[in-house]
């Protein structure tokens, strides 16, 4: 076929048209675009190939293959080059504009818990084509620098900081390890949530939480009155060296649960936990203290161990009859983040096991800024009218 500025729609082509339909589309659609491609590039060094003109600027060098996935299927086209790599074909990065809205449609599939099965059986109903899972990384990938710049924003004051760790299945050298997640959220002044931060990681819990912590200061995190969290292995150690100053409430659901362990009948099951209930529903710190000391005294005959447990345990759940009462419905627990971890294991659950530790933090990442955009267009989560000094200090 010759190409020429005045180019029309050649007669072989519309019959082929004629006799295929929309068959022969794809076809028809390479044929244009490498027309296209060539008129600019005529247009680019200012003479037709093989033309001898003063205002030539340059000389044509051939043609470059390159395949490109379209909701046609895949066509090859045949790109223009020219001698001093000056020009590319606006035509064809029309077309890779519309590869690439296809590229950032799957990592959205994906991170909206799509699996690479059904991605896959998506893309080949629309494009005609499928979509290997290894594409599908290759466009989740693109959303790296998004993340990552997400991650490392600029923080400031956060009243009540949550943390928690959660686990997730993640080949590493050929063998399927758990990497511990750790996440931490927080509500600030003007009472909005807020993600603050992600990390995963396989290393030792301590410096895993240390690490993670050392990381949300470095970013401007400040003013926190509370920290709310379970008894996390190595969480302890981690955050009475980077906040050693600053309260801290231990989970009152986490402590219910962890009681039932040291409960020596099941039959006892449920009468702890109402009992331990009363405890945390008491009206102030005092009364909780009382209750709680009636407890383990009644405890302590049928099981010392739990009695003890008890002693130990349970004043940690006490701290937040230190702050505001408007707020301690909302900071008694991690309820806040165990939302959270729920939406993320519905994501999740499709990949099962993720490839590599990088996969996983991209994929969480991604749900993280989500539920966080979220949560600063919504509702105020606590207000802070009234409370900007905190009520006593926290019970030792």
């Amino acid at each position: 076929m010759t190409y020429t500025d005045d180019f029309t729609l050649p007669t072989e082509l519309v019959e082929q048209i004629a006799e295929q339909g929309f068959e022969y589309l794809p076809e028809m659609i390479r044929i244009l675009v490498n027309t296209a491609m060539q008129i600019e590039r005529q247009k680019h060094l200012g003479a037709a190939t093989y033309e001898r003109s003063p205002n030539r600027r340059g000389y044509a060098n051939g043609y470059k293959p390159k395949t490109v996935k379209t909701r046609l299927g895949e066509i090859a086209f045949d790109v223009p080059q020219v001698r001093d790599g000056s020009f590319y074909p606006g035509a064809l990065e029309k077309g890779l504009r519309s590869e690439r809205a296809l590229t950032v449609t799957l990592a959205e599939m994906y991170v909206q818990g799509v699996s690479t099965r059904k991605v896959k059986a998506i893309t080949e109903q629309l494009c005609g084509t499928a979509i290997s899972s290894s594409h599908v990384s290759r466009a989740t990938a693109q959303l790296d620098e998004v993340l990552e710049a997400w991650r490392q924003r600029p923080l400031g004051e956060i009243r009540y900081l949550y943390l928690d760790a959660r686990y997730e299945k993640v080949r590493i050298d050929g063998q399927v390890r758990d990497a511990a997640i750790l996440i931490a959220s927080g509500v600030s002044p003007d009472g909005m949530r807020q993600i603050l931060g992600v990390s995963v990681s396989l290393d030792e819990h301590e410096v895993h939480w240390r690490t993670f912590l050392q990381s949300l200061v470095a970013r401007g995190l400040s003013g926190v009155w509370l920290i709310i969290s379970d008894a996390h292995s190595g969480l302890r150690a981690a955050r009475q060296a980077i906040f050693g100053g600053i309260p801290w409430q231990r989970c009152q659901f986490h402590l219910q649960q962890n009681a039932q362990a040291y409960v020596p009948r099941k039959d006892m099951q449920r009468e702890v936990a109402q009992d331990l209930r009363k405890v945390f529903n008491a009206p102030d710190l005092a009364t909780a203290q009382t209750w709680l000391k009636e407890m383990v005294e009644e405890y302590r005959p049928k099981s010392a161990r739990l009695a003890d447990w008890l002693e130990q345990n349970v004043p940690e759940g006490l701290t937040v009859f230190s702050f505001p009462i408007s707020h301690r419905r909302r900071i008694r627990t991690t309820n806040l983040l165990e939302r959270v971890n729920q939406e993320i294991r519905r994501r999740t659950r499709v990949v099962r096991i993720f490839p590599n530790e990088a996969s996983c933090l991209r994929l969480i990442s991604a749900i993280l800024m989500e539920i966080s955009e979220d949560w600063q267009t919504g509702r105020m989560y606590l207000s802070f009218e009234g409370s900007e000094e905190r009520v006593a200090s926290s019970p030792s």
